[in-house]
């Protein structure tokens, strides 16, 4: 594809036929550029990715990454424990934790290779289009269960906030939580900060609360029909992997990323574990599916606001986050515009909900068990053991 000499050949004299020459030479070398420089990465075959480094630093870095994980997840916890007892409920979060920190090094490891690359880019890269398709459907699958969760979580609070019906609750919190999404406003990583301290604060706060009333006897029992729900709620607490590749990209480094990343699970799981045990130590099995607004029963007025101050901000800022990363997904992957893209994210959550679908802890653990489990388990080991054969070969 001659490049050079373009001009001269045409013989073009005129201002205008030049200056289109020039623009027809520039797009061919662009599109030379982007053939020769498709190159293999030990043994997978990608596209340069530029990196677009946002100069976070590793504490805003670690904040968004706990930020993430740290939503209703950790409201669902204590009621999922209810169901099992409190010792399989600590060795289901253990293991999970574990599980789920291997996989999340797998995502960095592979989005650093691809300079960046998204889940769904990096799955369609190593395990074809099939790959890709999955792993969108999968996060379109948690994303779908989470907002569900969230407008469900979010009636029940402002129903005790406003003393209105809950169904007009959610309806209030879905309009105001999707028009901000579809304005594209999203929290910097100094704002993220500011709420983690925010966040654990109330978590500590909620702790000295309930320790007085705390008795072992009450989460000393073994259940095993409800293995499912804490899974699952497990799973879906842990899950922050999609955000792993922006990390990546805003530090620059893996090794930064990699320590970021460590961390970011180690401190939500010892807080979860924290929140879980205390409140099932005071409520036993009939601990609330919302397990903050349970304090109410025990401090009256200031109770109530603590209990549904931090679903308010976990559940809000949840909401806005995965929204916005599920519609951009949509987007990027599937070519769509801007509106149609929010319709799909945020409407038919709301209409499941409408319908009748209100379980708040179910549903938590529906996508856990569905979408979370595939996209950040089974897909990340998936590609790890496909690429290690493709290495071998």
């Amino acid at each position: 594809m001659p490049i050079s000499g373009d001009i001269e050949k045409k013989k073009i004299t005129t201002a205008h036929g030049r200056y289109y020459l020039l623009r027809i030479s520039a797009q061919r070398r662009k599109k030379i550029f982007i053939i020769q420089n498709v190159r293999r990465i030990k043994g997978i075959r990608t596209t340069p990715i530029k990196i677009e480094k946002a100069h976070i630093t590793k504490k805003e870095a670690l904040a968004i990454l706990i930020g993430t994980q740290i939503g209703a997840g950790v409201l669902g916890l204590p009621y999922a424990a209810s169901k099992v007892g409190l010792i399989l409920a600590i060795g289901v979060l253990l293991g999970v934790t574990l599980l789920m920190m291997g996989t999340a090094l797998i995502v960095l490891q592979f989005s650093a290779k691809m300079k960046g690359a998204q889940m769904s880019t990096m799955s369609q890269v190593i395990l074809g289009r099939t790959g890709g398709i999955l792993m969108y459907i999968s996060i379109s699958l948690m994303s779908f269960g989470a907002l569900l969760a969230y407008i469900s979580g979010m009636g029940s609070v402002i129903s005790s906030l406003l003393k209105i019906n809950e169904t007009l609750g959610a309806l209030l919190f879905w309009v105001l939580a999707s028009i901000i999404v579809y304005k594209g406003i999203e929290a910097s990583g100094k704002t993220e900060l500011i709420l983690s301290y925010i966040m654990l604060a109330l978590f500590i706060l909620v702790t000295i609360m309930l320790l007085p009333y705390v008795k072992l006897e009450n989460g000393l029992y073994f259940e095993s029909s409800g293995i499912l729900s804490i899974l699952g709620v497990s799973i879906f607490a842990l899950g922050s992997h999609t955000i792993i590749p922006d990390i990546y990209k805003s530090l620059g480094s893996y090794k930064e990323t990699k320590r970021v990343v460590i961390l970011g699970f180690v401190i939500p799981a010892t807080i979860y574990a924290t929140f879980m045990s205390t409140f099932l130590l005071t409520f036993g099995k009939d601990t609330p599916q919302i397990a903050t607004q349970g304090l109410e029963e025990l401090y009256g007025k200031i109770g109530w606001i603590v209990g549904n101050l931090i679903p308010l901000l976990a559940i809000t800022t949840s909401y806005i986050g995965i929204s916005l990363a599920q519609q951009s997904n949509t987007i990027e992957f599937l070519k769509l515009k801007k509106p149609l893209a929010w319709s799909l994210t945020v409407i038919p959550p709301a209409l499941v909900y409408f319908a009748g679908v209100k379980n708040f802890a179910d549903v938590l653990a529906f996508a856990g068990d569905t979408g979370d489990l595939m996209a950040f388990i089974v897909l990340p080991i998936l590609m790890w053991i496909v690429s290690k054969i493709k290495k071998i070969r």
